[in-house]
């Protein structure tokens, strides 16, 4: 086809699609361009505006490396990452509502055994976490891998610290015949995504804030179980109604009590203040996804 105009332009790049001999990828590419047409007649999309997304696009990827994922912070912001997950994370009643990846996981970081301070020296009061990995039945799951990460007292993960050769505040842990999962960290605290590169000018640009409500990172797998990626928010965080990627979810906040010194959870008696958590988390069966 030749003369294509703004009216026949859709259809006749669709057409070119016919050879695609992957069905789901066929269907994706054409509901693609289909709304991505649509999109540009809707605002009459200009060609200095689509070389402006363009040039977006392009320093998104170049914000990339091995400790940022800057297009997973735009694809978080866009609420993007939280749609998809909703859509995917359909539980049974009683299972851990999962919520966003975020841009800060890493894929092989130290392992620890239970009772042990992940936190590597990383700013912050302690927090002593007492967690629980269990089925919809309330059975003890053993031998769960449990990934977990988070900001600093400064509201920087690890790979955000430039200076630092090893890991803070992250780490894995197996669970125990009970299903417990005990570790001490540091108290999260709420913080601004990275607001240095084109995610962070485009949300100061159409009058965003920038800002997570405190909360710490968990992976959890266990063979037989659905994976599940989520959070424990800390239920007085004043960002939790508007949390900048949309993850809060109402059943994942936590109760971060604070303690005046005194007996710890390790045994120490302590003449600072610290915090404790509890919190149970419910993996869905893969048979009952």
């Amino acid at each position: 086809m030749i003369n294509i105009d703004e009216h026949t332009i859709t259809q006749a790049v669709i057409d070119r699609l016919d050879g695609c001999d992957n069905p789901r990828l066929k269907l994706v590419m054409t509901s693609l361009v289909r709304h991505l047409h649509d999109f540009a007649r809707d605002v009459r999309l200009s060609e200095s505006e689509w070389m402006t997304a363009i040039a977006f696009l392009t320093a998104t990827g170049q914000k990339c490396d091995d400790k940022r994922q800057e297009f997973i912070l735009l694809s978080d912001t866009l609420g993007l990452s939280m749609l998809t997950v909703a859509m995917e994370n359909d539980k049974p009643a009683g299972a851990t509502e999962a919520t966003v990846f975020g841009p800060f996981h890493i894929d092989h970081p130290p392992e620890f055994r239970g009772g042990d301070n992940i936190s590597g020296g990383a700013s912050g009061e302690p927090l002593f976490v007492s967690a629980k990995v269990i089925d919809t039945n309330g059975k003890p799951i053993k031998g769960a891998r449990v990934n977990i990460w988070q900001a600093d007292a400064e509201g920087l993960y690890d790979v955000q610290h430039s200076e630092l050769t090893g890991h803070q505040a992250r780490g894995i842990l197996f669970s125990d015949e009970h299903g417990a999962v005990d570790f001490q960290t540091v108290l999260p605290v709420s913080y601004p995504v990275p607001t240095d590169g084109p995610v962070g000018q485009m949300l100061l640009s159409t009058g965003r804030h920038p800002w997570r409500p405190a909360h710490v990172h968990f992976k959890i797998d266990a063979e037989g179980y659905q994976t599940l990626i989520t959070h424990v928010f800390r239920e007085d965080d004043d960002y939790l109604q508007t949390d900048v990627v949309f993850g809060v979810r109402s059943s994942l906040l936590g109760q971060y009590v604070r303690h005046e010194g005194g007996k710890a959870p390790d045994g120490r008696t302590l003449d600072h203040a610290f915090y404790t958590l509890n919190f149970d988390f419910v993996l869905a069966n893969l048979v009952a996804s």
